[in-house]
């Protein structure tokens, strides 16, 4: 007798027609779509990782509230380790955010063009998205704020339970000003999360708001100015009582102790790090003169990477023609309001003569 096969089971509507987050990893010989830093940390770094990994008891689970790797946060900003939170990358942080403040019935805002993870994992926990448009500036207007809030309020005086902002933005390079933060601070019915992915980059950082504002939180990672997008770590920083709130959506051990004992060698080398950070910001100067002298249109950037315009130019065409050259930078010609527009991160001096020499090539 046989068995009828049985039938999948399907997984939810609304994630069935997610279309997912996808970054190209191909083999080429300059990768600048990722944001990555183009320099890993410094030589002491690993001497130290590997002297200390004797010491980890890797047949016991790690510490459950990673406080060790908290109190070290904690001593870079200034802060007690109940306002900090630890978890695998920046994406986990928002991820137990929006598990936490969001999910049905609840609401996200966004102002495109942004982040794309932001909205994304919003819908994944099941929370709805309200979004907002940028002004000519890619900037957060006035006009563009109240129209969201008016919005939003529409589904009830609590909402939106949840504003995005991510400053610099990505993928425009933006800082916001302090102005419109502490705006948004005031008007937002719930939490503001600021994405400061690329804080180091900044000439302020949404951290000095901390005090004044429980309804603050700040998100940061350490894969982008502390080199270490291979180790996926990230933390907030906000009110003990969001902190706790984190804690509940946890999942028990989800920070393995390789990863803290790595984090808190990482902090010691805080000076390294700024240096790394002044080497970029000088060096993203010279990448946008070289787009210039090609004719194109490069975006204003407080980040590491720059977003410019391929003129009258097929956008994929100059990607694809680029990629020919086996060099990798970010198509977000299909993104809100980003037609014909590119993204380049900030590579090492000979990486970005590479890709400038690739660029001119594949315009022709």
């Amino acid at each position: 007798m046989s068995v009828p096969a049985a039938t999948p089971l399907a997984p939810r509507r609304d994630v069935a027609l997610l279309p997912g987050y996808h970054s190209p990893q191909v083999e080429v010989a300059v990768r600048l779509n990722a944001n990555e830093a183009p320099e890993p940390p410094p030589g002491e770094f690993f001497e130290e990782l590997r002297r200390e990994l004797g010491g980890v008891a890797l047949n016991r689970y790690p510490d459950r509230e990673a406080l060790a790797l908290r109190e070290a946060v904690g001593r870079l900003h200034s802060l007690p380790p109940e306002r900090v939170y630890c978890a695998n990358g920046s994406n986990e942080v928002l991820q137990s955010i929006c598990l936490a403040y969001g999910g049905p019935g609840r609401a996200a805002a966004v102002f495109e063009p942004s982040y794309a993870l932001h909205p994304h994992i919003a819908r994944v926990t099941g929370t709805e998205v309200v979004e907002a448009e940028r002004d000519a500036e890619m900037l957060i207007g006035e006009r563009e704020l109240g129209r969201l809030l008016e919005h939003a309020a529409r589904r009830g005086p609590s909402s939106p339970e949840i504003v995005f902002l991510c400053s610099p933005n990505n993928p425009t390079g933006r800082a916001e000003p302090r102005t419109t933060v502490e705006r948004v601070l005031e008007s937002a019915p719930g939490l503001v999360v600021v994405d400061e992915a690329y804080g180091q980059f900044s000439s302020w950082s949404a951290c000095e708001l901390l005090a004044g504002h429980p309804n603050l939180v700040v998100v940061r990672t350490f894969s982008k100015t502390w080199s270490l997008a291979g180790l996926r770590l990230g933390y907030a920083l906000a009110d003990p009582a969001v902190i706790e709130a984190l804690g509940r959506v946890t999942l028990p051990y989800h920070l393995d102790s390789l990863k803290q004992l790595a984090g808190r060698i990482a902090l010691r080398y805080e000076g390294a790090m700024h240096e790394r950070v002044a080497r970029l910001v000088e060096e993203r100067a010279r990448l946008v003169e070289g787009l210039l002298r090609l004719g194109l249109e490069p975006y204003p950037s407080d980040a590491n990477f720059v977003l410019f315009k391929v003129g009258a130019r097929d956008a994929q065409a100059v990607w694809r023609g680029l990629l020919e050259r086996s060099v990798l930078v970010r198509d977000v010609s299909g993104w809100p309001r980003l037609a014909g527009c590119l993204r380049v991160t900030v590579g090492t001096p000979a990486e970005d003569d590479a890709f400038l020499a690739a660029l001119a090539e594949a315009l022709g």
